[in-house]
């Protein structure tokens, strides 16, 4: 079974905008994707690194779920290292991405994080993001045990 194919099944629905896969979980499966900055259609498609592990993409929604965004968005302007690292990966994405205006996740606004999946996500494809990198660091296990949670026929 192709890449492609495989996200297809961990998403529930064909990828948008589907460049490569950036991350492998340690069992060879996708676990982070690298998007094109238009889709199939022409649309903007703002995320450069997608979570597509299913065990990650469970884990960090009950992160968000129990007010992860809020409080992250809150340490990330107290904290001037986790400020400095916030602001540092929205330039690194604008020079990955410089057809597209938007920070990490497609964020134009400052003060606050919009998605931590995609912090996450940014953190996992670009190694040293403070920030995201304490986000996984909630994440217990990172990857699961045993066996992978993607299965493939």
């Amino acid at each position: 079974m192709d890449d492609r194919a495989i996200v297809e099944r961990q998403l529930g629905r064909p990828p948008r905008a589907f460049r490569r896969v950036a991350v492998r979980c340690p069992y060879g499966r996708p676990a982070v994707t690298e998007q094109e900055p238009f889709d199939e259609t022409g649309t903007p498609f703002p995320t450069t690194f997608w979570l597509t592990c299913p065990h990650l993409v469970a884990s960090i929604a009950r992160l968000e779920a129990a007010g992860g965004v809020e409080r992250w968005s809150r340490l990330s302007q107290e904290d001037p290292e986790l400020r400095e690292s916030v602001e540092e990966a929205h330039e690194e994405q604008r020079r990955l991405r410089p057809q597209l205006p938007g920070g990490v996740g497609g964020q134009t606004r400052t003060g606050g994080l919009k998605c931590l999946h995609a912090h996450a996500a940014f953190a996992l494809a670009r190694p040293g993001y403070l920030l995201g990198e304490r986000v996984l660091a909630e994440v217990e296990p990172l990857w699961p045990a045993r066996e992978c949670c993607t299965s493939v026929p």
